[in-house]
């Protein structure tokens, strides 16, 4: 669903071209457009719709490397995907940013005004070229709108370093020039959304940069990570944001499934029950069919700090520690996270204590972070909180992380981004100062050859921080660390076949990993078959050992991942239109 409904009006003003080289049509005039500031207002909300979807949000990470999930993506089997299947090479958005620069420039509008719009259009045109190098790498720099005879519909490419620095010159006007600092409802394009959006789109392009070292850019990686410190920094500096921290207890999973505006979220989807505006969060986290049934490996429930600050796999028994132990004693941000003890939901206005449902999960970590606990929303588009699209904390970690990428994180920039995070998630060691010891589980089994303590921890801050908010696929890119989607969907430590396991500490059995169903089952117990072969088929689901050992899923279909995949193929359609083109390497 579109999310402002008032879009509907502008068909009729510029933006009902659906190829770059139509003319807009109009039954409104151009003057009346132009001359005046409610006309321009008008305008520029066309260009809301290059916002993120709340779907785009709610399901951004179904193709990470810490969720399992109930099918593969074609993106990472082999010969399901290529040019043929690839999107996204699509203008039109841009031509209605384009064609509004060029024709705001009325002397009836005073000049402050219209550099306030203009620098809101060109942030707009920021995030669209930064979705498209994301994709592509390099494509066509585009500044004005074409005619059907113009040069440019048959051109190639352009560098990524031409676009890129293109990119910035617009976000730095944007920041100079859009007048409002805040906006109550978090809807609207501000100078703070801008320099957070700049925050992160600079730190993407430094440690792009940086870690793939074939592009032959690495001499500039360090010049957009200072870009995006300046940015994050400005954000910080002007305090107008703030975490939301007053329960360790609650306070991280109540930004995802309370209604209405924090101090936190800079950037946000609006939903209403008054105006009858809604998203799917509870269908798609809950339905057994609907959504895709993510769940989270255990090996990234593994990165989770123990309270004190510690790593978790520094016991040396971790790797054979049930469920109830493994999540007990952590990070807060789990138990917000995930279905742990204590979590209740309520059914018919009653609460009641619900552990993870191997009807759902395929691991035992079943996300909670976007699900309101209320189960009558679980059926349909029902749920009416908020989305936020940038939030303060992502703020603190584009600061940190590129701080440290810098080599020039100090205690005090420690304290005040990664220490205020993890003081929220009720971690009580390690808040003042930097990290001085590299810790080797998260090396070895996420970031080899990493020797930067601080890098480490500021990655492992980011993955749990920012969890299904959309982030991790092009974190995992733009790290360089494409082979992470490639490992075994694991999920938790089963001791033994044919005993029932209380996963939610409230004194009743809930779940048994058998090879046969049992004569007489327990009720309430939920029996999950992990023979190697069941009917005659192979069992997707298994436990490492056969009869004891790590849950593992999907194991009949292999994972791919090569380095052409760090960039999408041209889509086939439009590339066999323009072979000028060119088409991204080895697809």
């Amino acid at each position: 669903m579109k999310r402002y409904l008032f879009y509907l009006c502008l068909v009729a003003i510029a933006s009902s071209c659906n190829k770059l080289e139509q003319e807009p049509k109009s039954t409104v005039s151009k003057e009346a457009v132009f001359n005046t500031e409610s006309g321009l207002k008008l305008y520029s909300n066309s260009f809301y719709t290059i916002l993120p979807t709340s779907n785009d949000i709610l399901r951004g990470d179904n193709m990470s490397d810490f969720v399992a999930r109930k099918d593969v993506p074609n993106f990472f089997r082999a010969g399901a995907f290529g040019p043929r299947q690839s999107t996204g090479w699509t203008w039109t958005d841009l031509r209605n940013i384009n064609y509004f620069l060029e024709n705001n420039i009325s002397e009836n509008v005073p000049t402050e005004i219209r550099e306030n719009y203009n620098g809101i259009a060109r942030l707009f045109r920021a995030l669209f070229y930064f979705e498209k190098v994301k994709r592509f790498g390099n494509v066509p720099w585009i500044d004005r709108t074409l005619s059907t005879e113009d040069e440019l519909l048959t051109s190639g490419r352009d560098p990524r370093e031409l676009v890129m620095n293109e990119v910035l010159k617009d976000l730095d006007y944007a920041i100079a020039h859009i007048t409002a600092l805040s906006d109550p409802t978090r809807t609207r394009m501000t100078k703070t959304v801008a320099q957070s959006i700049k925050s992160r789109i600079c730190l993407f392009e430094g440690t792009f940069r940086k870690y793939h070292e074939g592009l032959g850019l690495k001499s500039t990686a360090d010049f957009w990570l200072e870009e995006a410190a300046t940015a994050a920094q400005a954000v910080m500096d002007a305090q107008q944001y703030s975490l939301v921290s007053s329960s360790t207890e609650t306070s991280y999973r109540d930004l995802f499934i309370q209604q209405g505006v924090n101090n936190e979220t800079i950037l946000n989807i609006a939903y209403s029950v008054e105006l009858g505006v809604y998203h799917d969060a509870n269908w798609y986290y809950t339905s057994a069919s609907y959504g895709d049934r993510l769940s989270f490996t255990r090996k990234f429930i593994h990165t989770y700090l123990n309270i004190n600050g510690t790593p978790f796999t520094n016991d040396p028994a971790y790797q054979t520690q049930t469920f109830q132990q493994e999540t007990t004693g952590r990070d807060k941000r789990l138990q917000q996270t995930i279905r742990t003890a204590g979590y209740t939901r309520v059914n018919g206005g009653q609460p009641v204590l619900t552990p993870p449902t191997f009807s759902h999960t395929y691991t035992g970590y079943q996300p909670i972070k976007w699900v309101e606990a209320d189960v009558s929303l679980d059926g349909g588009v029902r749920n009416a909180t908020n989305i936020p699209i940038i939030r303060y904390a992502e703020v603190l970690l584009n600061y940190a992380e590129a701080k440290a990428e810098l080599g020039e994180m100090s205690d005090a920039d420690w304290a005040g981004t990664i220490g205020l995070l993890r003081r929220r998630a009720g971690i009580t060691g390690g808040l003042d100062s930097k990290p001085t010891t590299i810790d080797s589980y998260l090396r070895s089994a996420y970031f080899p050859g990493i020797d930067d303590p601080a890098i480490l921890e500021v990655r492992r801050e980011r993955g749990i921080e920012l969890a299904l908010e959309g982030h991790r696929f092009y974190d995992v890119v733009r790290w360089r660390r494409g082979e992470l989607f490639k490992e075994t969907w694991q999920g938790m430590y089963v001791p033994a076949l044919n005993t029932a396991y209380d996963l939610n500490s409230d004194g009743k059995n809930d779940v048994a990993f058998v090879t046969s169903n049992p004569a007489n089952p327990e009720t309430g117990v939920m029996y999950v078959n992990v023979a190697s072969t069941v009917n005659g088929q192979t069992n997707n689901m298994i436990l490492e050992n056969g009869n004891s050992g790590e849950i593992i899923w999907m194991r009949t279909i292999p994972r791919i991942w090569e380095d052409r995949m760090y960039l999408y193929p041209i889509p086939e359609n439009d590339y066999i239109m323009n072979p000028n083109l060119g088409q991204n390497p080895n697809w």
